[in-house]
């Protein structure tokens, strides 16, 4: 893993920690900042929804087929069980994206060089397909706080 690689690793992984720290001062957190827009739970679970029907699938068609194809797809918040709570929500943000980090600790150069395209994006290797789901985080982060 290159150094750059590792910066971009290390920056998905600290997102549910990110979570937290934004969302200290939220005396509620099912209570959006700004009418209209989410609560920090609801971003969470969204954030979740998108690990888990986005990015998981993605980095594994890199991995499985030659040249995978892939839709503009925007999931809502996560539906499944746990979620009914902030600290709920980010349980499980945290150990979908504790997976999407193993996987990406398993990839050699080859791995990392894999390459799909996006219907929207256009050409991406694993790389730029991160950094597409680390800003989608961090404007989701800033979202918490209004």
């Amino acid at each position: 893993m290159t150094p750059a690689q590792r910066a971009l690793r290390d920056a998905l992984a600290a997102i549910p920690a990110r979570i937290r720290a934004a969302s200290s001062g939220l005396v509620d957190r099912d209570v959006p900042p700004v009418p209209g827009e989410w609560s920090a739970r609801e971003v969470t679970l969204h954030l979740a929804a998108v690990e888990a029907e986005v990015w998981q699938p993605r980095l594994a068609a890199l991995q499985a087929e030659a040249f995978p194809h892939w839709a503009w797809v925007e999931p809502s918040t996560w539906i499944g069980p746990g979620g009914e709570t902030f600290e709920g929500a980010v349980a499980i943000l945290a150990g979908l994206r504790a997976a999407t980090v193993g996987s990406l600790d398993a990839l050699d150069d080859v791995g990392w060089a894999r390459r799909g395209h996006h219907a929207t994006f256009g050409e991406l290797d694993v790389a730029a397909l991160l950094q597409i789901a680390l800003n989608h985080d961090e404007e989701h982060v800033a979202q918490i706080t209004g």
